[in-house]
């Protein structure tokens, strides 16, 4: 067991000397804080080294997309052999702000800053027979983009005493937008306690719907690059004025056909008594008819006790009548 102390002085003194002799360690300088670009505008990312730059020195720039282990970056670029070659997807938008970058300074210069561009960036130096340290730099990058025209929906029970969920999503926007309802116009704001909004989700809950709560309401998605919105209209109903008013209409219906049965009996009443009376020709027969030579008065008699005259009884002039024959 006497060589374990021996060994661990070794390994202790090369290591002292590694950090103290000047030109043998190398070691990568980023900055600590997140980086965030606009989109469309240019980033640029900083990254310094010390080291003892000789003939094999080496530098490199990759990508990784966020959620991803670093072991799966691409590359944007390095530089060896005094030449930089820029290379991937980035390649015509990707350059170095220092170069040859010999002079401990090797920052990356993106243009047209893109969404796709958001994620974690390595600057990697290596400069054999130098040892590391920390030749290893991460930088993460957020790309600012402003919220798209998000999109209103709703549903549920839009009656009174019912509830009802208004929606309200952007598809883009970063950093991620918060949500605001608010109601247009005159009308009143339905009361706090029936009205509960989420800005993470962008959700608004009305509870306990009155036909007050009908109105157009707006949805402002914001986050630091702007803000953009969309409305929708609701529209409460109720119920039992729905019922009343095809009462209503049924007896307006009934009153109106009442009428037009009024009117055409009455018409036709009218058109009744305008109609001229029945006329007999010379051929027509008739039971009243009187014979030729016979007259329509009764035959009378003089009573010699009173002087008056007796007339026949009816009976008697209708038979009369009945039997003499027609002359035509």
């Amino acid at each position: 067991m006497a060589w374990l102390p021996g060994c661990f002085l070794c390994r202790f003194l090369l290591g002292w000397v590694g950090w103290s002799a000047p030109g043998l360690a190398v070691e990568v300088k980023v900055p600590s804080e997140p980086l965030s670009a606009p989109v469309g505008k240019t980033a640029e990312l900083t990254c310094s080294y010390s080291t003892s730059v000789g003939d094999n020195f080496a530098l490199e720039w990759s990508f990784v997309q966020p959620g991803k282990p670093v072991s799966m970056s691409q590359p944007i670029l390095y530089f060896t052999n005094g030449q930089l070659y820029p290379t991937g997807s980035k390649a015509e938008r990707a350059s170095l702000l220092q170069n040859p970058p010999t002079g401990g300074v090797a920052t990356l210069k993106l243009t047209d800053v893109r969404p796709s561009d958001a994620g974690t960036y390595l600057c990697h130096v290596n400069n054999p027979p130098d040892f590391y340290t920390n030749g290893l730099g991460l930088i993460n990058l957020t790309v600012l983009v402003p919220p798209s025209r998000p999109s209103c929906s709703q549903s549920g029970q839009t009656s009174v005493g019912g509830s009802a969920a208004l929606r309200c999503s952007s598809s883009t926007g970063a950093p991620k937008p918060v949500y605001n309802w608010i109601r247009l116009g005159a009308s009143p704001t339905p009361s706090p306690g029936s009205m509960v909004q989420d800005e993470v989700s962008g959700q608004l809950i009305l509870t306990n719907l009155s036909l007050a709560s009908s109105g157009t309401y707006r949805c402002v998605a914001t986050n630091q690059m702007g803000s953009a919105s969309c409305e929708l209209t609701l529209s409460v109903t109720d119920p039992s004025k729905g019922r009343v008013a095809g009462t209503v209409i049924g007896v307006l219906l009934g009153v109106l056909f009442l009428s037009v049965a009024v009117f055409c009996l009455i018409r036709f009443q009218k058109e009744r008594r305008k109609r001229p009376k029945e006329t007999f020709g010379g051929s027509d027969l008739r039971e009243d008819a009187v014979a030729p030579g016979v007259s329509e008065q009764p035959l009378e008699s003089e009573d010699s006790s009173n002087g008056l005259l007796e007339r026949p009884s009816s009976a008697s002039t209708v038979t009369t009548k009945s039997k003499l024959p027609m002359v035509v």
